[in-house]
């Protein structure tokens, strides 16, 4: 019994991938910059400030991804 506890835990491991933290983090600190970049271009031109906001979400979904 003990056994097949054993290899069904394997499998499941196997299967599913866990998500790398390093890579989760980098990936949200760049997100965070291009915000913040794009927050500070609102006073100065609405559409680059509107380009860095939308690549931060896009950024944001590859981020959920790693």
């Amino acid at each position: 019994m003990k056994n097949s506890k054993t290899s069904k835990n394997i499998s499941l491991t196997n299967a599913q991938q866990l998500p790398d933290a390093k890579k989760h983090q980098q990936i949200s600190f760049i997100k965070s910059g291009i915000r913040i970049i794009g927050y500070a271009c609102i006073p100065f031109s609405i559409f680059w400030a509107t380009t860095f906001l939308i690549l931060s979400e896009v950024v944001g979904i590859i981020e959920e991804l790693v």
